[in-house]
């Protein structure tokens, strides 16, 4: 049954153009959905599957602690391979067309005050070239919104400091300019010139952020590079990577600009998406007025 999910996952990267990292998400989801109909409930094809098949495994995930989040994505990805399923001719049948998906609580993005952003610019040791490079990384992010897996998939040749922008490759391949800042351009340039050559280490890489082997630098690498400055920041507030990028959308909306540039600025193809930021600014003006209001 497998070798239906791995003509899907092809699907998905040659026609729809998904990210790694989604990818790799409905491979798992799929693997122990397709894993649990061939090993607990014996089915060998997916003419035979029902209704209640695909509800058992929920009701299985459910017990074994599954957050509703992750069961809400499962049946995201139950779906749309049972409709594919439809269209190559597998079966005549999608038994997922019924199947609610549970309700998930909107969790609001923790973001940084400004002066946490502050003191995490300055975590850096910025005569040493990896320090170089953190404050060039970290100030990037702040000053763009752009994601992780963005940053590191940019190139030397995405940077266009004397224009003030850089090309980002978002989602689905789909590229978009970003302004940078002056603060963020000038930590940027010295990165570049200062500090990217001595990373290379005679080697020759079309990547803009390097590792101390001179290769570009992962997601995990940058990850733990952001705990380390944390802790130097005394920053005690969980923080991930998405944390800069939270903290630019919600830090502009505050000071006033338009949801729809925030939007583009981020990249979200949804202005839905966009708007919780708007919920967390809310927030944040009744901990003020709760604060400072003498009648509170």
């Amino acid at each position: 049954m497998m070798d239906e999910v791995h003509d899907y996952l092809h699907f998905l990267t040659v026609e729809r153009g998904l990210a790694d990292n989604t990818l790799q998400s409905y491979k798992r989801d799929l693997r122990q959905y397709t894993t649990f109909l061939h090993k607990e409930l014996n089915h060998q094809e997916y003419d035979t599957i029902r209704r209640n098949d695909i509800m058992q495994y929920l009701y299985h995930m459910k017990d074994a602690g599954k957050a509703p989040s992750t069961i809400a994505r499962t049946v995201a990805a139950i779906r749309s391979f049972h409709q594919f399923l439809i269209r190559e001719k597998v079966t005549d049948q999608d038994p997922s067309v019924h199947i609610e998906t549970p309700k998930t609580e909107k969790r609001l993005p923790k973001i940084l005050s400004t002066s946490e952003v502050d003191r995490l610019m300055e975590a850096p040791e910025t005569k040493t070239p990896f320090g170089i490079r953190d404050r060039a990384m970290i100030e990037l992010l702040y000053a763009t919104g752009i994601r992780v897996s963005e940053m590191i998939q940019l190139d030397l040749s995405d940077a266009h400091l004397t224009m003030g922008f850089i090309q980002c490759h978002g989602k689905g391949g789909k590229e978009r300019i970003v302004p940078i800042g002056r603060i963020a351009g000038e930590a940027l340039k010295t990165y570049i010139e200062e500090a990217r050559g001595k990373l290379l280490k005679r080697k020759t890489s079309e990547a803009l952020f390097l590792n101390h082997h001179g290769n570009r630098l992962s997601r995990q690498g940058f990850w733990k590079i952001l705990k380390k400055l944390a802790l130097q920041a005394k920053i005690e507030k969980e923080l991930t990577p998405h944390t800069l990028r939270h903290s630019f959308a919600t830090h502009l909306l505050e000071n006033g600009a338009d949801l729809r540039a925030v939007q583009e600025l981020l990249g979200h193809v949804d202005i839905s998406t966009t708007q919780i930021y708007t919920h967390v600014t809310k927030t944040r003006l009744k901990d003020v007025y709760s604060t400072y209001h003498p009648r509170a």
